[in-house]
């Protein structure tokens, strides 16, 4: 192409040339049309057109450097020597973009001129090896028999026809043969480089670890005061062992006989605990055959005949002599097989001690576990995931939570009061998701006002004071205008099922406050629930609105949050200790009383009075404290001041399903539950409004 264009150039040139001749032969003017070309070629700017200013023809230099322009800047390292972070100011700015290991030896060198000769020797060796074959096979060929050399003579040209052909091959042979290098330099190699992505390191520099200088000295007459102390000791208990008596001597030798003989059996002991346990329950089977035949099998059927009312079965009772005159002041269900129960118990006229009690259905005659403490245990929780864990809540302020996969009774992780304990009882203690690194965390409210998260950080516990309780209008002013808040005493919360920062907190002073994980500083709601302290509050498991509480002035009231006036409100005649909603049923829920009575209540059936009214222990000695459902089975678990756990059986009328209708199929699910919840809080809402 370029070629042809200097052709069009070079011709036009010339073209020019002869047409100048033949106008200066001809003796025309060229200057005339000259001008008249120069000014038809005049620019013509259109009237809208830019005037550009000189600043744009300023010119920008570019200097290129060595430095990588993605190597950082800002590396910092710590120096022992000055005690502080230094930044560093070489940094690597080299790039290594491709490298590649060749096996390439220069010719003159002397690993070349090696490889070279021992080239040459494995090319002499083959050579002669074939000189030595051919010799062979041409004295073969003459030592063969006269006898064909006097053959016909037809053969005779044959004969030396071979005979010139091996002197020729004997000749080649013999010559040696050029041999041909490979060119290791002719090759074609094809390669292309990508955009290099920018480098990033990650570093990360611990703590320095803490340094103390210690300097002594040590002298002769150091050395002789150590040595001079250790003989003193020496010598006195020398003194005690003379002055010990006979019969003492005795008395300690029986002492050292009795605890190798009591390590010995424990050993022994050990061997057969897990084939005892099994007897044990194979044994306990046979005992309360009839009552596990009543849980699996029994249905009252005098149910039929009664106007929606229905009773409780008694079935088993646990109990234990080490924790006789305890009240049960806390219970739960194993989330895992919901066979397990977790009493925990304490004395509250004398305060000296507590005990965690864990139970199985399939041996109540003894506990499977037992944790004692010093201070009583006043709530406990398990967790969903990890069931072997139990957080429990203690009177002298403390959190504690213990792992029953290890068989020592001391609790695992156990708060302080350098790790901010409470001041007054733990009155309860609730299991919560995980945070954002994934450590376990609970929370606890107590009289002292505070409601603490506690996370459990490696081998430690560490709270945070989420909110703290305070009674409304109840400032002063102290000394130089400092305002006086009175706290309030939490007695009991529950977070919401959906909501996750969402939860309600019971005090002694009978209201209930509406609260979040993200305000510390002012309540989302507040209700003047009870007219005594509030012993428990619970969320519908199905409905996100609807929560009950209970107090010790008789009452038991559920409550839509969004209105600050009870729905429904239940006059039970005693104290109520606790109340539980049923797991089936949005509308069944139930409460114990001081009384020793089990309440039973179906809204769907009666929103005025309980379906069943059962006393469970005796009315003068014993008052019922905490009532717990079962998931899976149809049964609740009930703890009196006694230190005894009893489990009952629901009548088929306590726990009824939506009847079959003909040609329809029964809903269930709980998207059916909060329908009939919302039905019968619509109702109540129509009647107050009326009212």
């Amino acid at each position: 192409m370029t070629y042809l264009l200097f052709l069009f150039f070079f011709q036009s040139i010339t073209m020019g040339r002869g047409a100048r001749k033949r106008d200066e032969d001809s003796g025309t003017e060229v200057g005339e049309g000259t001008d008249e070309w120069v000014q038809s070629k005049a620019t013509v700017k259109p009237p809208d057109q830019l005037d550009l200013t000189d600043a744009l023809k300023e010119e920008f230099t570019r200097i290129l450097t060595a430095n990588n322009p993605h190597a950082p800047q800002n590396i910092v390292r710590y120096s022992f020597k000055e005690g502080t972070y230094k930044l560093i100011g070489f940094v690597d700015q080299l790039a290594v973009h491709f490298t590649q290991v060749g096996n390439l030896i220069p010719k003159d060198s002397d690993e070349g001129r090696r490889q070279h000769y021992r080239d040459e020797l494995a090319a002499g060796s083959q050579e002669s090896t074939k000189v030595v074959i051919s010799e062979t096979e041409i004295l073969e060929e003459e030592e063969e028999p006269k006898e064909a050399e006097a053959g016909s003579q037809t053969d005779v040209p044959i004969v030396e026809a071979s005979e010139k052909v091996a002197e020729e091959e004997l000749m080649t042979s013999k010559q040696p043969k050029e041999r041909k290098l490979t060119n290791k330099f002719n090759f074609s190699e094809r390669a292309s480089q990508t955009f290099n992505n920018p480098l990033r390191d990650r570093e990360c520099q611990m703590e320095p670890p803490p340094r103390t200088n210690f300097s002594a000295t040590a002298n002769q007459w150091e050395i002789y005061d150590a040595y001079m102390e250790e003989l003193e000791k020496q010598e006195k208990t020398k003194e005690k062992e003379k002055t010990k008596t006979p019969v003492a001597k005795k008395m300690g030798k029986m002492a050292m006989r009795k605890m190798t003989s009591m390590e010995s059996q424990s050993d022994d002991i050990t061997k057969v605990t897990q084939a005892a346990k099994i007897v044990e329950r194979m044994v306990n089977q046979n005992t309360y055959d009839d009552v596990a035949q009543d849980f699996k099998y029994y249905e009252d059927a005098a149910d039929e005949y009664r106007d929606q009312e229905g009773t409780l079965l008694p079935l088993w009772k646990f109990q234990n002599d080490k924790a006789k005159r305890l009240a049960v002041t806390g219970l739960g269900l194993g989330p895992s097989n919901h066979r397990r129960l977790f009493p925990g118990t304490d004395d509250f006229m004398k305060q000296s001690r507590g005990m965690l009690l864990v139970y199985s259905m399939k041996n109540p005659s003894f506990p499977e576990y037992i944790f004692s403490s010093e201070s009583g245990i006043m709530c406990l929780d398990m967790h969903v995931d990890h069931p072997y864990l139990v957080v429990v809540g203690h009177y002298d302020g403390n959190v504690a939570i213990y792992n029953l996969k290890k068989p020592h009774s001391q609790p695992s992780f156990r708060s302080s009061a350098k790790s901010g304990k409470h001041t007054d009882p733990v009155w309860q203690v609730r299991w919560q998701k995980d945070d954002m690194d994934h450590n376990l965390n609970f929370f606890s409210v107590s009289s002292d006002g505070r409601i603490v998260s506690w996370t459990l950080v490696k081998v430690r516990l560490v709270h945070t004071d989420v909110i703290k309780l305070k009674v409304e209008g109840s400032t002063t002013e102290g000394l130089e205008g400092l305002q006086i808040h009175t706290v309030g005493c939490g007695t009991a919360f529950d977070f919401h099922r959906e909501i996750d920062y969402l939860f309600l907190v019971g005090t002694e002073e009978g209201k209930i406050y509406k609260c979040s994980k993200s305000y510390s500083s002012q309540f989302l709601d507040t209700y003047d629930a009870h007219n005594m302290a509030v012993d428990a509050v619970s969320w519908n498991p199905y409905h996100t609105k609807v929560f009950m509480s209970c107090s010790s002035d008789w009452t038991v009231k559920i409550w839509d949050h969004t209105i600050k006036t009870p729905m429904f409100i239940y006059d039970l005649n005693s104290a109520v200790g606790d109340v539980a909603w049923a797991p089936y049923s949005s509308t069944v829920f139930a409460a114990v009383t001081t009384n020793g009575k089990t309440h039973v209540f179906d809204l769907s059936i009666n929103k005025y009075e309980a379906i069943c009214n059962q006393p469970v222990v005796a009315k003068k000695k014993n008052k019922l404290t905490h009532v717990q459902f079962n998931p899976i089975h149809p049964i609740i678990i009930v703890g009196d001041d006694r230190g005894h756990v009893t489990c009952l059986k629901l009548s088929p009328n306590l726990r009824k399903m939506p009847k079959e209708k003909k040609g329809q199929e029964v809903q269930k699910g709980p998207a059916v539950e909060i329908a009939k919840l919302d039905k019968l809080l619509n109702l109540v809402r129509e009647v107050k409004t009326k009212t």
